[in-house]
């Protein structure tokens, strides 16, 4: 990468993070060629538990990290408000932590030489300890948005049993709840 490149978009993310955040923990920008085309994959971390993704591919490493930065900033835009009053409102219960694991995908080498499959035991190639917030549905959905993923787990703030919010393959969200039991 030039350093021509590297100023703009050290320009660019200061710029951004001072109108919305000035008080950002880190940003991250990696451009990646994949195949005739230039990726730019631009992760925020703007506060406590929040982080922001934006992508985007183009012919060009500049317009790709333009377009990408212009993603995160309306989500920024769009959000901040909510962001500032999450930070405000009375916490009902501390955010639990949780494993997280990250496990290696089977193919069809994991059969046995007698063509059953091979026992259900992944390979865990990482593991990390995860933050489950208690958030309101709304609140689960607009990190959902901001962290351009396609699932989001949390504590529902309403009746604290866990909850899920996804994003479909229509595009719209689903949610699934699971409201906590009584023993």
């Amino acid at each position: 990468m030039g350093e021509a490149l590297r100023l703009h978009i050290e320009d660019a993310i200061e710029a951004t993070t001072d109108k919305y955040f000035s008080d950002a923990i880190d940003a991250t920008v990696v451009i990646s060629r994949e195949s005739f085309r230039i990726r730019a994959t631009i992760s925020m971390h703007v506060g406590r538990g929040i982080h922001v993704r934006a992508h985007e591919e183009a012919d060009e490493a500049y317009a790709a990290f333009d377009v990408a930065l212009a993603h995160l900033a309306k989500r920024l835009r769009r959000n901040k408000r909510r962001l500032r009053d999450h930070h405000n409102r009375d916490v009902q219960s501390a955010p639990a932590n949780a494993p997280e694991y990250i496990l290696a995908p089977q193919n069809e080498e994991d059969e046995t030489s007698d063509g059953t499959m091979a026992p259900d035991n992944p390979i865990i190639i990482a593991e990390n300890q995860t933050t489950i917030e208690s958030l309101t549905v709304s609140e689960a959905v607009m990190r959902l948005d901001l962290a351009d993923t396609s699932a989001f787990v949390f504590r529902n703030a309403k009746h604290s049993g866990l909850s899920v919010v996804y994003r479909r393959n229509d595009g719209n969200i689903g949610w699934i709840d699971t409201p906590e039991t009584e023993a």
